[in-house]
């Protein structure tokens, strides 16, 4: 078995690990930790299909990749978002069991997303808002603290639009590196300088959800 991997497959691997860490760090109430291993996850999928671009495909190859990001962005952010917000909840039992309601959600089209992915794949973009920014996204919210009553259609929206069929552009090289140069910056400021960081990265992304689909649209009607 150890043959059927390829070096990109190595690369998803560490995936598979930085899920498994942020999992550990959120049961021992370690939010940061938590946060940085989840962007750690983001890093090494984007590296992987970078990876599998210049090498070889294994033999494994989408199927391990879809596999590994069932773990990192959807059970991860999942839980890290539980417990970010457990003690916005403990005193209210009807809370608690809306918060675990919402995050199932999220975590149930994830996994359909994921699942999905390699039959309505598409080489000029993506259908639905893809897996590592709905991620991105929900624990963004959620390291910022915002207002659980905010947060919990804020996770739910995001969900939706991640099996919708809008249509997103397949970001290039230089947005591909400018995002990971952010998240390298968010694992190492963190909250610090009034959320800077995070708050940049977060813009972002959401410039990506708004206008991305219009791009698409304007194109489209040029052609």
């Amino acid at each position: 078995m150890i043959r059927l991997l390829s070096i990109a497959d190595i690369v998803t691997l560490t995936n598979v690990i930085f899920g498994f860490m942020a999992i550990i760090m959120a049961f021992l109430n370690e939010i940061r930790f938590s946060f940085s291993f989840i962007l750690l996850a983001l890093l090494a999928d984007g590296l992987d299909g970078i990876v599998a671009r210049k090498t070889r495909n294994g033999e494994l190859g989408e199927y391990f990749d879809a596999m590994a990001d069932m773990g990192s962005f959807g059970i991860a952010p999942a839980i890290f978002v539980y417990a970010t917000y457990h003690d916005a909840v403990s005193c209210c039992i009807c809370r608690h069991i809306i918060l675990i309601i919402v995050l199932i959600v999220f975590l149930s089209l994830g996994v359909i997303r994921l699942a999905s992915f390699h039959l309505m794949k598409n080489k000029d973009f993506f259908v639905g808002l893809p897996a590592p920014a709905s991620t991105t996204l929900v624990i963004l919210f959620a390291f910022l603290k915002i207002e659980y009553l905010y947060i919990l259609p804020a996770i739910v929206i995001v969900s939706l639009v991640m099996i919708s069929n809008v249509h997103f552009p397949k970001p290039g090289i230089k947005m591909d590196a400018a995002a990971a140069i952010l998240i390298v910056l968010t694992l190492i400021i963190g909250k610090n300088y009034s959320d800077v960081a995070p708050l940049i990265l977060l813009s972002i992304i959401m410039v990506y959800v708004i206008a991305g689909p219009v791009y698409l649209w304007k194109i489209k009607n040029k052609a």
